[in-house]
C-alpha cells in the first residue's frame, strides 16, 4: 500500500484517536500531521510490518506523551467556517461531562483508557504501544477507573450511562 493511500485512509482514525488523547483538536491536528510527516519518510520500513496503522498509532502516542517534554505554542484558526467545518468531522462522540474527566486523568493513564476502551486493544497491545509491561497497563487502568468512579459517584447526576466504569 502506497503511503499517500494509507493516509488517506487511516486519517480520520488517526485524529479521532489524537483528539481524544489531547482533547484540544488543533493539538491533535498538530501531532497528526508531525507524526504522518515522519512516518512518510520511514515508510519503506513501516509498509512492510503486519501493521502499518499500529505503528503509526504508537507514532501518535509517542508524539502526544512527548509534548510534556518541550514547549507548547498554541495556536488560533484564522478561518471559523473551515474550522467548525473540520472539527465536527473529528470529534468523537465523548460526553462533554465524561470528557472533563477524561482530561483530569494523567496522560499515561489516559492513553490507556483512550486505547482500551476507544481502540478496543488489550493490555499486551496496550504495553505494546506505551513500552511498559501489561501488568503496568492493569496498573495504570485501575488507578484511572478508580479516580473517574469517585469523581463520578461524587457529581450530584451521575448518569446511568457510565456504568461501565462501575
Amino acid at each position: 500500500m502506497r503511503f499517500e493511500e494509507f493516509a488517506g485512509a487511516r486519517l480520520p482514525a488517526l485524529l479521532r484517536y489524537a483528539v481524544l488523547l489531547s482533547g484540544d483538536r488543533e493539538e491533535a491536528r498538530d501531532i497528526v500531521q508531525e507524526v504522518l510527516a515522519r512516518a512518510y519518510l520511514k515508510w519503506h520500513r513501516i509498509e512492510p510490518l503486519d501493521e502499518p496503522y499500529g505503528y503509526v498509532r504508537r507514532m501518535v502516542t509517542n508524539e502526544y506523551l512527548s509534548l510534556l517534554r518541550r514547549r507548547r505554542l498554541r495556536t488560533v484558526p484564522l478561518d471559523t467556517e473551515d474550522t467548525a467545518l473540520a472539527s465536527a468531522q473529528d470529534t468523537p462522540p465523548v460526553d462533554d461531562e465524561l470528557w472533563q474527566l477524561l482530561a483530569t486523568l494523567p496522560r499515561q493513564q489516559r492513553v490507556v483508557i483512550v486505547l482500551r476502551y476507544y481502540e478496543g486493544l488489550g493490555d499486551e497491545e496496550i504495553a505494546e504501544v506505551l513500552h511498559c509491561r501489561p501488568g503496568t497497563v492493569r496498573g495504570y487502568a485501575s488507578r484511572a477507573l478508580a479516580t473517574l468512579r469517585i469523581e463520578l459517584t461524587d457529581s450530584p447526576a451521575a448518569p446511568a450511562r457510565w456504568e461501565v466504569l462501575s
